[in-house]
């Protein structure tokens, strides 16, 4: 009797399981939408060919926390000075201030928002969650170079990461995955469901504009 509403409520449940583990469709659809400054990749970059070694740009780092997350990310240090096309590293430490295991995810972005685009990463903790322990620490290497086509108006750039605490809505998505009939048994129990899942990346979606 209810078999076509089950249907297309694991249907829908999936495709929500798929935005909350698959950020970067997210992310590029809502910033093709608005016109976000600042997307920058959420893939790996391949190295640079060449080199401006004439040039200098300077790079910041800072990192803020959306709504509770409970963590802490810092670069070890605040700035560094490079040459267009030269790869770079930079350490950062993460550390789960909670008492309990949680699920970060960063979402970084670039000011000015033109530059973004000549910001290449091979190596960086927002291309994945990160699921930390307790109390746990932990140390990442960013491996970046900044483009050689980087506008020469443009000398200094500032690389921020949003981090989310992601916890609860990846269980909420798996326990719909795994129990579907326990949010389909009622029509509207069961819409009301696929709603709040809907409700949750919206509002994700809205922190990452304001981030």
């Amino acid at each position: 009797m209810h078999t076509p509403l089950l249907r297309k409520l694991v249907l829908l449940v999936l495709g929500m399981f798929a935005f909350a583990f698959a950020l970067v469709p997210l992310y590029d659809v809502f910033c093709d939408i608005t016109g976000l400054n600042g997307k920058v990749e959420l893939t790996a970059a391949e190295a640079s060919e060449e080199q401006d070694l004439a040039r200098l740009v300077d790079v910041s780092f800072t990192t803020h926390t959306q709504g509770q997350a409970p963590f802490k990310v810092k670069a070890a240090t605040y700035q560094v000075t490079v040459t267009p096309g030269t790869l770079t590293e930079v350490n950062f430490t993460a550390e789960n201030l909670s008492g309990e295991a949680r699920i970060m995810q960063a979402i970084p972005s670039v000011s000015p928002g033109m530059a973004a685009k000549y910001l290449h990463k091979l190596a960086c903790f927002c291309f994945d969650q990160q699921s930390m322990q307790a109390r746990q620490k932990m140390s990442f290497t960013l491996r970046f170079y900044v483009d050689t086509e980087l506008p020469n108006d443009i000398a200094e750039l500032t690389l921020a990461y949003t981090l989310y605490d992601i916890t609860d809505r990846n269980a909420a998505a798996y326990d719909a995955l795994l129990n579907p009939a326990k949010h389909s048994r009622h029509s509207a129990a069961g819409k009301d469901y696929a709603q709040s899942i809907q409700a949750a990346v919206y509002q994700q979606i809205r922190g990452i504009s304001h981030g």
